[in-house]
């Protein structure tokens, strides 16, 4: 059997198993793997690289899965000609995070691809649903990559509350498990989204020390915060700052990223040689807390059933033990 929910009635899926569009990192072979194995693979749009983006989606359409496409918004909005190129393909869903999805809607809604956003406050929430989104994606601050401040176990039953039934909440940061999926069900989520635990597959799209890291990591060793992006000379707006694996750069400049801006031309050299090097004490590993709770690098398909299939036992052991 497979958990139903509103979430998977809204997608058509099996499985109430997202994958979160990881620039780059969620390409065609990852996508379409979790969307093979029950879940919705969400293609990694990122910055927006239309020539990466054509040819990942013409991968794509050859595997006939279902499939969504995410964008970090504001970048999106500086090339809105990426949304016509993405809604050409027919996905199942367009995924808008980090910035305001008003101009971008209508055009998603008439394509009948659904609307899901990602957001990190209850104002974020009720701005999306004001424009027409279909699903919600809560991100607590354990997630990796970019984020805000709010944590994911009281966020995600906040917005359930404030929104109501006809919009699924799907809870992000800090997932791995199926402790995590049946945790997320409790609160009032539809289902969930990951990535940490799909950066450390066998299909994912980065090196097999960036994986074999992430496998190693504990919670402890991630931190929150802008050195990775003043190296990359890829600011962020507020409130979003990025989560990484703790590394040699963040021992470094943390705490002193006034001083980091001013070599920023230095360091962004460095930086680059060192991720073409596969040097991660200085080049990102972007992972969350729920590195963690990651103790193999499995394929996608194994992820989705192993989370999903643990996370029913889970909830049907819990209704027996208190019917006992």
């Amino acid at each position: 059997m497979s958990i139903q929910t509103a979430l998977t009635q809204r997608l058509g899926i099996r499985n109430p198993v997202l994958l979160a569009p990881m620039d780059v990192v969620a390409d065609a072979r990852l996508t379409s793997a979790v969307s093979a194995a029950g879940g919705l693979g969400i293609l990694g749009g990122g910055y927006g690289d239309a020539e990466w983006l054509t040819r990942e989606i013409a991968r794509l359409k050859e595997t006939q899965v279902r499939f969504g496409i995410g964008f970090i918004t504001w970048s999106l909005a500086k090339q809105p000609h990426l949304l016509d190129l993405a809604l050409e393909s027919a996905p199942a869903a367009i995924m808008l995070s980090f910035g305001d999805a008003a101009p971008f809607a209508e055009p998603v809604k008439r394509s009948g691809a659904a609307l899901i956003c990602q957001v990190q406050t209850l104002d974020m929430a009720r701005k999306a649903v004001s424009v027409g989104a279909d699903i919600l994606v809560a991100q607590g601050t354990e997630a990796g990559g970019h984020g805000a401040s709010r944590a994911t176990l009281t966020l995600v039953p906040e917005l359930v509350d404030a929104i109501g039934p006809d919009v699924p909440v799907v809870a992000a940061g800090g997932i791995a498990d199926g402790r995590g999926l049946a945790a997320a069900l409790m609160l009032g989520a539809s289902g969930v989204l990951m990535g940490t635990r799909f950066y450390a597959t066998k299909e994912a799209a980065v090196a097999a020390e960036a994986k074999a890291r992430v496998q190693r990591a504990t919670g402890d060793e991630t931190a929150r915060g802008l050195v990775f992006d003043i190296v990359r000379k890829r600011v962020w707006p507020v409130p979003f700052t990025g989560r990484c694996l703790r590394n040699a750069l963040v021992e470094r400049w943390t705490g002193r990223e006034l001083e980091l801006v001013r070599h920023a031309d230095e360091e962004h050299a460095k930086f680059l040689a060192a991720r073409e090097a596969g040097d991660f004490d200085i080049a990102a590993v972007i992972a969350g807390e729920a590195a963690g709770l990651v103790r193999d690098i499995p394929s996608a398909r194994e992820v989705v059933e192993r989370v999903s299939r643990d996370a029913e036992a889970l909830l049907d052991g819990a209704s027996q033990r208190l019917r006992a």
